[in-house]
């Protein structure tokens, strides 16, 4: 794995942290873009966490450039960057997940994980010498773990853009994750209900002094 971020100490806490992951190897350290492109060429990792504010290019410049350099390898993007625009072209560009800071750390840990069982699914699919359609499901579920069978109105990519302003420790309100993402609040709380009905999140309440409890949203590892 690569570590890319401009923050000497941040990326030094990102390289400690996957080293703690069983199955995972940091190969190298990138500051900038620049080196970041340079290092994907030499070393060949198989996953790159990749932040968005580097001093040379954006991360979204960098994972474009990989892309048409023809790399293949994964990217999770950790970041302070919660722009709806940012996140739709970082998914449109083949990122893995998104992960927002300050952030837990047993959110990398999980995604991660899920990670790790995207390439045991696809190396179990190359080695088959028959490939079955349960086959091919598994790592598509994998992937996308939450992308089929979506209720009608409700998109993968919006999806997605939810999916990455929710926090495994801290809970967000419809309200909150309409304005992380800039979809409406009732487009929010559908999305919000969507996940608690499929067991990716649990719905929790927080009582005031009056009125109606507020509704808040915690992703499930």
């Amino acid at each position: 794995m690569l570590v890319v971020d401009d923050d000497f100490m941040v990326a030094d806490v990102h390289r400690r942290l996957v080293d703690r992951q069983p199955g995972f190897e940091v190969v190298g350290v990138a500051h900038s873009a620049a080196t970041a492109l340079k290092a994907v060429k030499d070393l060949n990792p198989d996953l790159v966490v990749l932040d968005v504010f580097l001093p040379d290019h954006s991360g979204v410049e960098f994972l474009g450039a990989l892309r048409a350099n023809g790399s293949t390898c994964e990217v999770i993007v950790i970041t302070a960057a919660r722009d709806a625009d940012t996140i739709a072209t970082i998914m449109r560009l083949g990122a893995l997940r998104y992960l927002v800071k300050p952030f837990d750390p047993a959110a990398l840990s999980a995604q991660l994980g899920q990670v790790q069982e995207l390439f045991e699914a696809a190396h179990a699919l190359r080695a088959a010498h028959v490939v079955t359609q349960d086959s091919i499901d598994a790592l598509f579920a994998v992937r996308h773990p939450v992308a089929t069978a979506l209720p009608k109105g409700l998109s993968p990519t919006t999806l997605d853009l939810v999916l990455g302003s929710l926090h495994l420790t801290d809970a967000r309100s419809a309200s909150e994750v309409s304005s992380a993402t800039g979809i409406s609040r009732a487009s929010a709380r559908r999305y919000l209900e969507h996940l608690v009905l499929v067991g990716r999140s649990e719905l929790t309440m927080r009582y005031g002094s009056t009125g109606r409890p507020e509704h808040r949203y915690r992703l499930l590892a």
